[in-house]
């Protein structure tokens, strides 16, 4: 019999620091209310010159643990969803598995830029279902506020820092992750990516001086891929699932931009009271931004047992993915 994952934990963290838009306005040619109207953003948490990632995926992941009531050495897996790692190698989830204390869990990182907490979702429920493991930590978190050009009013904006954690593990009844859609376009990679600090262009002066170690976006492209991507592959996990969009409790979609949420949400048909936002306060945080909306949503009662969610979102690759969900 195949055996069905669930979330039986999630947690969160956030850097202290806030950046927000009047700050901004004293650093690019910007202000607030073109920021709010085209972004939905007013803030976003930024790290502290000596934070890593790492030092916002572990009180993530330990507060994970400690909603589910797992102790960390019974962890068997750890899947960090970063393009933000703390140093190339080794693995951001090795330093996480270290430092939580779960001596007994494999670790490796996972780059699917803001897609990444469903992919990583995805193989552990695989990993669950297959009885390879009984328990797997996913963390997503980033601190893009590294890649980020302050110059450039364009992505300025729209970026900040923090984690989110899931403890995926076996469950019973209805409840578990249902269904899942994932894709991939790597011809619109160019869209959005960060062009030097690889084996393609590694670290020169050239590459510095040119800016080339910060993300760079086509936001037109991004916006109408995203919307796209976002609709059908919320489509096809409810089908998946055997789901009508009636059933859904809660959408909990990667806080991009507020049109492309709105957008998404209008074309698929759902409510605005369905459709949790956190981008007002903590902007685009990448694979992150997913995962901190869910666990901020469970700790408030806003999802509770038995409520089935959708969780959508798109990023750089191009990558996507949906996952539908019973609490």
């Amino acid at each position: 019999m195949t055996i069905r994952a669930g979330i039986l934990g999630t947690g969160s963290a956030v850097p202290s620091q806030i950046l927000s838009n009047a700050d901004l306005e004293k650093m690019v040619e910007t202000n607030d209310e073109w920021i709010v109207t085209r972004t939905g953003i007013r803030e976003r948490r930024i790290a502290q010159p000596h934070e890593a990632t790492s030092d916002f995926a572990i009180p993530a992941s330990q507060r994970a643990l400690e909603m589910a009531g797992v102790r960390p050495e019974e962890v068997d897996l750890i899947i960090c969803a970063t393009v933000t790692p703390d140093m190339m190698f080794p693995a951001t989830a090795c330093i996480i598995q270290d430092k939580i204390g779960a001596t007994r869990a494999a670790a490796f990182d996972l780059s699917a830029a803001c897609s990444g907490f469903l992919y990583g979702l995805s193989v552990a429920a695989g990993f669950i279902a297959s009885g390879q493991y009984r328990y797997v930590l996913v963390v997503a978190a980033d601190v893009l506020s590294r890649i980020v050009d302050y110059t450039d009013r364009s992505t300025a904006i729209l970026f900040g820092d923090g984690a989110g954690a899931a403890l995926v593990g076996p469950v019973e009844g209805d409840r578990g992750l249902l269904a899942f859609d994932l894709g991939a376009d790597g011809s619109g990679g160019e869209f959005l990516s960060l062009p030097a600090g690889g084996s393609r262009m590694p670290a020169s002066y050239a590459s510095i001086d040119a800016h080339l170690h910060y993300l760079k976006m086509e936001g037109q492209e991004t916006f109408k891929s995203a919307v796209k991507a976002m609709a059908a592959s919320t489509e096809k996990v409810l089908e998946r699932a055997g789901l009508k969009r009636e059933d859904v409790d809660l959408m909990v979609p990667h806080q991009a931009n507020i049109r492309i949420i709105e957008a998404a949400r209008k074309r698929f048909g759902f409510d605005e009271n369905k459709v949790v936002l956190t981008i007002h306060k903590y902007g685009n945080s990448s694979a992150s931004s997913i995962a901190i909306a869910l666990d901020e949503s469970i700790r408030a009662g806003r999802a509770q047992p038995g409520h089935v969610l959708i969780l959508v979102g798109f990023g750089a690759g191009l990558t996507w993915g949906a996952a539908a969900l019973r609490l």
